[in-house]
């Protein structure tokens, strides 16, 4: 009787199982080789004292691929808009690891620095980096339409970025509309929400949005229809609030939505999102504790495997963005092994990421996998 059940049984089993289409690619580390191409060239701009600034950005690629068109995955680095660098160390290990699995990842520069140092100021400076963010999106999306050089498919362009660079990455995602920037930050002075870092005409709009421990001013920017949000997050940050709450108390305090209330905010609309919980945990603790890359790579490679497919989200998508499943805790260290320090006077929620390790911008070569393929990605 038993076997009996489990033939009558195996068809709908096999029905309710996401068919994989891809043979391993985007879900594990294929390549053994990832390709870097250092100091690419990808825009021009105006720093805020009027000087004139190039942005230039590493790409990382999965060495040997024949993929004609492949998704990309922008990063931007932490910092608090005053320091860090496109090769730092989260940055360097997160595209490897991408590139690995089958995509193309860029680490982008963006505009650093800014005065007075105050909510205002902070808020201009977040507006100039999300314009360079904006405008990495629309290079590679030009070159997909000319050279390209990159091979990029320009329909599956996803942005991302850590603490800064999440500001960056939702920012990208969310806020859309140029009535939606307070009047104060005056958003014409500093040329609209995109910018003019070139490739006017090509949209900036992403796929999906990996947020790594950032927050966004105002949680209704996120409505019904944009993009997908992957969110990794420690509950015990002291710099950018899990949930609601304020940032610069010094500057004075201003009010964000962390990612705890971004994930009810987009249940409330309908944005699929998945969010992980590092219980515990401080701010970026990635950046001083490498267990924690596991805890956003796995995070990040599980949301955007199932966005690659075409047309409306199918049974992978359902399955990884389920909103009624409690966030998975991967970070298993104990509190006090995570709490981030900072001199108390200096002002809290902007400071650089002191213990971010040291920048290296050696071209990465992983270790060798099991097997290596040009599988074409999911049409």
């Amino acid at each position: 009787m038993l076997l009996l059940h489990t033939l009558l049984s195996a068809p709908a089993a096999a029905q309710r199982m996401p068919i994989d289409t891809t043979h391993g690619r985007y879900h594990r580390p294929l390549f053994r080789q990832v390709q870097v191409r250092h100091n690419v060239e990808f825009a021009h701009v105006t720093t805020m004292l009027g000087l004139p600034q190039t942005l230039f950005m590493d790409v990382y690629e999965p060495a040997g691929d024949t993929v004609r068109r492949r998704p990309l995955v922008v990063l931007a680095h932490e910092g608090g808009f005053l320091t860090g660098t496109r090769d730092d160390a989260v940055m360097t290990a997160l595209c490897t690891r991408l590139a690995r699995l089958g995509y193309v990842a860029a680490t982008i520069d963006y505009r650093l620095y800014f005065f007075p140092f105050d909510t205002v100021g902070i808020g201009r400076a977040a507006i100039r980096a999300t314009q360079d963010m904006r405008a990495a999106v629309r290079f590679f999306r030009h070159d997909a339409a000319t050279a390209k050089r990159f091979r990029v498919h320009p329909q599956y362009v996803f942005v991302g970025g850590s603490s800064a660079g999440g500001f960056m990455a939702l920012q990208t995602g969310y806020l859309n509309r140029p009535a939606e920037v307070p009047a104060y930050l005056d958003l014409a002075a500093l040329g609209g929400l995109e910018g003019s870092g070139g490739h006017p005409g090509y949209s900036s709009r992403p796929r999906g949005v990996i947020n790594l421990c950032g927050a966004l001013a105002r949680a209704s920017w996120l409505e019904a229809g944009d993009p997908p949000l992957c969110s990794v997050h420690g509950t015990r940050d002291g710099l950018v609030p899990y949930a609601r709450g304020t940032i610069g108390a010094q500057l004075p305090a201003q009010l964000v939505y962390g990612s705890g209330a971004l994930r009810l905010r987009a249940n409330a609309v309908g944005v699929p999102n998945v969010l992980r919980r590092l219980r515990g945990a401080g701010h970026v603790p990635y950046s001083f504790e490498p267990t924690y890359i596991d805890s956003a790579y796995f995070a990040m490679r599980d949301f955007l495997r199932p966005l690659l497919g075409s047309g409306a989200p199918g049974p992978l998508l359902a399955a990884a963005l389920n909103p009624r499943r409690d966030a998975q805790v991967t970070a298993l260290l104990l509190p006090h092994r995570i709490g981030l320090q900072v001199p108390s006077a200096l002002p809290l929620a902007w400071q650089p990421d002191l213990l971010q390790a040291p920048p290296d911008s050696v071209q990465q070569v992983a270790p060798p996998a099991p097997e290596a393929t040009g599988a074409a990605p999911p049409q």
